[in-house]
């Protein structure tokens, strides 16, 4: 097929669009994109053409399916039979690239807080996602990092193809929370939603919030409803005036029926915001060795068999069951609930296994319509042991059990700061997560949600990329990923970029073994080898395209900041000792500070300023002027 010339943005398959209706804000964008990068890469931009052309061009790329695509193709099935399945097929003279799209015309607006509205909401993205596959896995499209230099194009003056025809559909369904803050809608922290969106993490079918059910509970019911709540060794329901861990970590009361009916309620109210909304939470709240209820009725639900736990409630510390069994239960009454208020949907609840239900349930099963979002924090750390258990089980097992017994699954770990991975240092375990990602996959997975990603390209972003690439296609041989990562980022310096990368992940693994001090592992000995690796990097580009040049120097200023960051560790230390007496320690801290934050300036996406800011939680003992003498 020689270079196209046309581009038709065309209909989509669902039965909910309308004649004329308007296309969705994310297939005109990705046809639009197509078009960008055809020109990027041939130097000629297809003509969009909206609706079926006439006359119809002899060769063009159809975006989305309409019913002429059964004429241009007689033998290929236009037919989606799996959810977000995409489909790219070639004849030689034409050339269609579309997938499942299911959208409502009149919902595909979403509140995101305070009155905020964002376009472009779908139930499925089939064609936006197959547009990007095509761009990556035909056109040759990389997208190492967001922003222009982690960009990558081959440019040639032809683009043809033989006739071939590629379905997929993903088997990992809810990708949007693994990097969460660039999720749609966007959260607070993100700066890499085109690059989320392209790596087809952004846009997919299971939407869900990663968090608790009813934190807002106490404020809104403890005067009206108290018996909603956990009642407490001292006889009051959520430790009556004053709640227990806290308002929004109080506990409910599972086996109140009224509680499940106002759970029903609430989602009521969920879908009258978003109607397009297909799983509702009803996860426990946080705080999770603390104040749960002790009524008969909740404890009937426990089994007698299972793990013994530590529970605290208000002066009084005790051995007592797992809670898995009770939570399943009690999601099962809400999902039995839901299928008998909505009974022609296909609506789900999802209830996480976290603190005190982490471990797999006796005997209590889930319903066909709840899906389990598993709290198995073994992200990037091989066996770590779930420090709630009293009989050393680890974080893999609990999932693995888990999968024994439910047709689907959810993954949803918390990453923790092992070695500064929220403050944006080089903790990365690139190839233990590879491993950590193929292991969900081969045991159930549909979905990745994980708390959190921080978004600290230049410390952290093989990690990031190979993590997008294996969400979209666990089959993918992850390692390859990485050996492409590098070629195509870095060429003449591919493999001294490599053995960075492999320094920084072996270097990792030392401090997080425990055997030896953060300033013992992060040492001069550490910054002289990893600045000699990048220098030779340096080197090796000296003479290639400019764009190599520019993105090892995105990498250098990954490690610029974490010697900074790691002086200032070691500068904190003296202040805090010295109960900020020691205003030299402390001027260099600011000092350090300063030239951080012009790095982020200078290098948009190497650090993520947003959640590394001196005030923020993760940072605040840091600074001089917030330890507030911690």
């Amino acid at each position: 097929m020689k270079l196209l010339k046309s581009l038709a943005v065309c209909g989509v398959l669902t039965c909910l669009l309308p004649a004329g209706c308007i296309y969705p804000h994310f297939v005109n964008l990705a046809a639009e994109e197509l078009a960008v990068y055809i020109e990027k890469i041939s130097g000629v931009r297809p003509e969009i053409l909206r609706g079926l052309p006439d006359p119809r061009p002899d060769t063009a790329i159809w975006v989305g399916y309409q019913p002429v695509l059964n004429e241009i193709f007689p033998e290929v099935d236009f037919e989606f039979h799996y959810p977000e399945e995409i489909l790219i097929v070639c004849d030689g003279q034409n050339l269609a690239v579309l997938g499942r799209d299911i959208w409502n015309p009149e919902h595909t607006q979403i509140e995101v807080g305070r009155g905020k509205l964002i376009d472009g909401r779908q139930v499925e993205y089939g064609t936006v996602n197959a547009v990007y596959t095509f761009l990556q896995d035909y056109l040759g499209v990389r997208w190492l990092w967001p922003g222009d230099s982690g960009e990558d194009v081959i440019q040639s003056g032809t683009i043809a193809f033989a006739p071939f025809t590629y379905r997929y559909h993903p088997q990992i369904r809810a990708r949007s929370g693994m990097f969460n803050f660039s999720g749609f809608p966007k959260g607070g922290y993100g700066t890499s939603t085109d690059w989320t969106r392209r790596q087809r993490l952004q846009l997919s079918s299971i939407f869900f919030s990663g968090g608790h059910a009813f934190t807002d509970w106490w404020e809104r019911f403890h005067e009206t409803n108290p018996e909603y709540f956990a009642l407490q060794p001292d006889g009051t329901r959520g430790g009556g005036d004053k709640p227990f861990p806290g308002a929004r970590t109080i506990k409910i009361c599972h086996a109140n029926p009224d509680v499940a009916r106002q759970w029903l309620a609430q989602v009521e109210e969920q879908l009258e915001k978003d109607p397009n909304r297909t799983m509702f939470s009803a996860s426990p709240n946080d705080g999770w060795a603390s104040g749960h209820c002790i009524c008969e009725d909740c404890r009937a639900w426990d089994h007698p068999d299972g793990e013994l736990r530590m529970f605290h409630w208000a002066g009084i510390t005790q051995e007592y069951v797992a809670l898995s069994d009770r939570e399943v239960t009690f999601a099962n009454h809400c999902a039995r609930l839901l299928k008998e208020r909505f009974p022609d949907k296909d609506y789900y609840v999802i209830t996480m296994a976290y603190g005190h239900s982490r471990p797999a349930p006796v005997a209590a099963r889930p319903d066909d319509n709840v899906i389990i979002s598993c709290v198995a924090n073994f992200f990037g750390r091989t066996d770590l042991v779930d420090r709630g258990s009293t009989s050393g089980q680890t974080f893999k097992q609990q999932y693995l059990d888990w999968a024994a017994m439910v047709p689907a699954l959810i993954w949803r770990p918390n990453t923790g700061s092992p070695a500064g991975w929220q403050q944006g240092q080089p903790d990365v375990s690139i190839n233990q997560t590879i491993e950590d990602l193929k292991l969900v996959a081969e045991n159930k997975c549909v979905g990745i949600f994980i708390d959190g990603v921080w978004e600290h390209w230049a410390t952290q972003g093989p990690q990031y990329y190979v993590m997008g690439q294996l969400a979209w296609n666990p089959q993918l041989d992850g390692h390859a990923v990485l050996d492409d990562y590098y070629r195509r980022g870095f060429g003449p310096a591919a493999r001294d970029i490599q053995a960075y990368w492999e320094l920084l992940e072996q270097t990792r693994e030392v401090f997080v073994s425990g055997d030896r001090s953060y300033p013992e592992v992060y040492d001069d000995a550490f910054f002289k080898k990893a600045y000699g690796l990048l220098d030779r990097a340096e080197r090796a580009v000296a003479r290639a395209p400019e764009k190599y040049a520019q993105r090892v120097e995105f990498v250098r200023a990954g490690l610029d900041y974490t010697m900074l960051i790691v002086e200032v560790r070691d500068l904190m230390v003296k202040v805090r000792a010295s109960r900020g007496t020691d205003t030299l320690a402390a001027d260099q801290a600011r000092d350090n500070w300063a030239k951080m934050e012009q790095l982020c300036r200078d290098y948009p996406y190497a650090i993520n300023w947003g959640p590394i800011r001196p005030q923020t939680p993760r940072m605040s003992a840091l600074h001089p002027d917030y330890y507030k003498g911690r």
